[in-house]
């Protein structure tokens, strides 16, 4: 346990940052899901509809996954991985075989 007030401090504010930083990973997990989602539905009967939906998720988690890199929840490598991951599967659905 800590001994002095800064020592408590830090223990506090690592704490809050901590779970700031598992809602950011968490909501990213949960768009990425729906993305792949949405795709997948989207590559089975493909429908003006469903790549509106496929846009706006994708779009979401674009915008989340660039959120927690800013504020260094992610690493820009790790964020960018993602972004491509969302991104090739897409492509892997729209382009004609």
């Amino acid at each position: 346990m800590a001994n002095n007030k800064s020592a408590l401090k830090r223990i506090e504010i690592a704490e809050r940052n901590r779970l700031q930083n598992k809602s950011y990973k968490s909501a990213i997990k949960t768009l990425m899901k729906k993305t792949f989602q949405s795709v997948e539905a989207y590559g089975a009967s493909p429908a003006p509809e469903a790549l509106e939906a496929v846009q706006t998720n994708l779009s979401a988690a674009f915008s989340k996954i660039d959120k927690a890199v800013k504020r260094r929840v992610l690493h820009v490598n790790n964020g960018a991985r993602k972004k491509a991951r969302l991104a090739k599967a897409l492509k892997r659905v729209t382009t004609p075989a």
